[in-house]
Parts: C-alpha cells; structure tokens; sequence
C-alpha cells in the first residue's frame, strides 16, 4: 500500500533528442525533445501531478535545451545529474502506413556516463509515493547497476513500483539478453506497462492469453497490455479484463503509450492506489483517454495533453 501524503512521482531514465519523420516517406524529419521516460514525467507534471526526474545530462547546448525544456514542462530536476562530457542521445522515429511508429536508428556518443547509483538519494525516494522507470538504459551496466539500486531503495521506502517495458532491441546486444535483463526485474514492480508486440516478444507467445499466463510466474499485481486503438488489457492478481477507447483519427500514435501510463500514475498519486478492479478500470479508461488525444497531434511531448483538456 502505497502512502497518500507523499509528495511526488519519482522518475528515472535517458533524455533524448526524437527526430520523428513527418510523413510516411520518413524522409524529412521535426525535432522534439524526448524520450519515454521524459514524456511520462512531463506528461504527470501537466495533469497536476509534482514530478521529479533522475537523469544525466551535459554542458553542450543540446542538454541545456533538454534541462530548460524539462524546466519549462514544471519537472524537477533536484536529484538529477550533470556530467560534463555527457552528451544526449538521438532517435530517429519512422512512421508507417498507418501512423505507427517504428524506432529506426539510435545516436549516443556517451553511452557510458550514467547516473551512478552512488547519485541516489533516500530522500528522494522517502519523499515519492511512486518510483516509475522502464528498459531503455538497462543494457548500459552502470544503468543497470543504477536501476537495481534504484528499486531497492523503492521497496526500503514502502513506494509503488513501475515498469514501462519499452523493448528496442536495437539497442542490445541480442535478445535472450534483452529478455534475461528485463525478466530480472519483473517480480519487483507493482505494475507493468507494455505493448502487445512487447508481449509476443517478451514471453515469446503468439497469443495475449499466452503472453498472460507465461507473466504469471512473476507474480505481478497489474499488468497492463495496450492495444493501439482497441484500448488496453489489464490483469489484475490473475484476472484479465479489457477496457476500451473511444475511436479517434490518429495523426501520430508516438507517445501515446507514455501519456497513458502517465495519466494512470497520475491518479494514483493523487487519488491513492486502487482498492477494487473497478477502480483500475476507472484509472485505465482515463489513461486510454489520454493516449488518444496524444494520437490526434504531431509529435511524442508536444502531444502530451493538459489536464485543462480532459473532461474527467
């Protein structure tokens, strides 16, 4: 059971240049300031919620633009990092025939200056009711070295854990580690977010049922499996129930999936975690909310919604 009267959203992970193409030729390209776990802290901090993120950044003008963008988006930065030859990495997002997005190709120069797990502080995590973070640092060994610690400071602090599977093989090394690395995990969090192709690739099923029953021996208190426009799947203690969207013209689906599981953390922070299936399902249905009003607008963070916008 998670404290009510703690006062933020703990986040940890990369901050990211996206170069996200602008149409199905994937030939021109706009620039955003990114990365999952940069979209769900900005996207709890505009509906409300104090969030604060755990991250490395430089002294060139690419991670000044990152902290002052993060700043402007109202994310604290207090237990956050400053390397001076760290420099951010980029991504490179395709769009496909029906707006999905497809993570093309990676840039990062620094790929070993990470947070060290000496940067982290109890205090911030005594302070934080939930500690979300995801895979995409975790084939860096400092990183996750630094994620491990990261979640046992979260279980010492009695704080609800969440885990963004986030799965870009590209950035492994092969992936039986990939999913050696990412299982290590999994009996630790209170919540896990993926995509129904994370699953397939996860588990190495065909079928969500199957994807499902193979997470049960892990288990995980809720499991949420988004499925683009058909909503989520959600499990709770072994229990699976579908809860859908209401249809919407998609002009970007990237980000979606970090503002749904932002408008979820979101609740529970400020609602207090769930007691019954239905009240998920109330969480959920606001989450699936969000990640359809993201898909209406071009860009991943740009797209985040303000909770001015919901009509909850």
């Amino acid at each position: 059971m998670i404290n009510s009267v703690k006062n933020q959203i703990l986040i940890y992970g990369d901050a990211f240049i996206d170069y996200i193409a602008n149409d199905e030729t994937n030939l021109t390209y706009t620039k955003f300031l990114g990365g999952a776990t940069v979209n769900v802290a900005a996207g709890v901090s505009r509906l409300g919620a104090s969030c604060f993120f755990i991250t490395v950044t430089g002294d060139d003008p690419a991670s000044e633009f990152v902290r002052k963008r993060l700043r402007e988006e109202r994310v604290n930065l207090d237990y956050a990092v400053l390397v001076p030859n760290k420099r951010v990495s980029g991504v490179y997002i395709h769009l496909g025939e029906t707006n999905e997005r497809i993570f093309h190709k990676y840039i990062d120069e620094t790929p070993d200056i990470q947070v060290e797990y000496e940067d982290l502080t109890k205090a911030a995590f005594r302070e934080a009711s939930i500690f979300h973070f995801g895979s995409g640092t975790l084939f860096q060994q400092t990183a996750l070295e630094t994620t491990q610690r990261a979640v046992e400071l979260a279980v010492e602090s009695d704080v609800l854990i969440s885990f963004d599977a986030n799965i870009r093989p590209l950035r492994w090394k092969n992936e039986e580690l990939c999913r050696e690395t990412i299982g290590s995990f999994l009996s630790k969090v209170d919540l896990l977010k993926l995509t129904e192709e994370e699953l397939s690739f996860l588990t190495e099923t065909k079928t969500i049922e199957d994807g499902i029953r193979q997470l049960e021996r892990y288990g995980i208190p809720v499991v949420l499996i988004t499925v683009g426009a058909k909503g989520a799947y959600v499990v709770i203690d072994g229990i699976q129930t579908h809860v859908g969207v209401e249809a919407v013209e998609a002009v970007d689906t990237t980000g979606a999936g970090d503002a749904f599981i932002a408008g979820i953390l979101r609740q529970i922070h400020l609602k207090g975690k769930p007691a019954s299936c239905n009240e998920w399902i109330d969480y959920i249905a606001f989450g699936n909310k969000l990640g359809a009003l993201c898909a209406t607008k071009q860009g991943a963070l740009s797209a985040l919604p303000y909770l001015e916008e919901i009509d909850e």
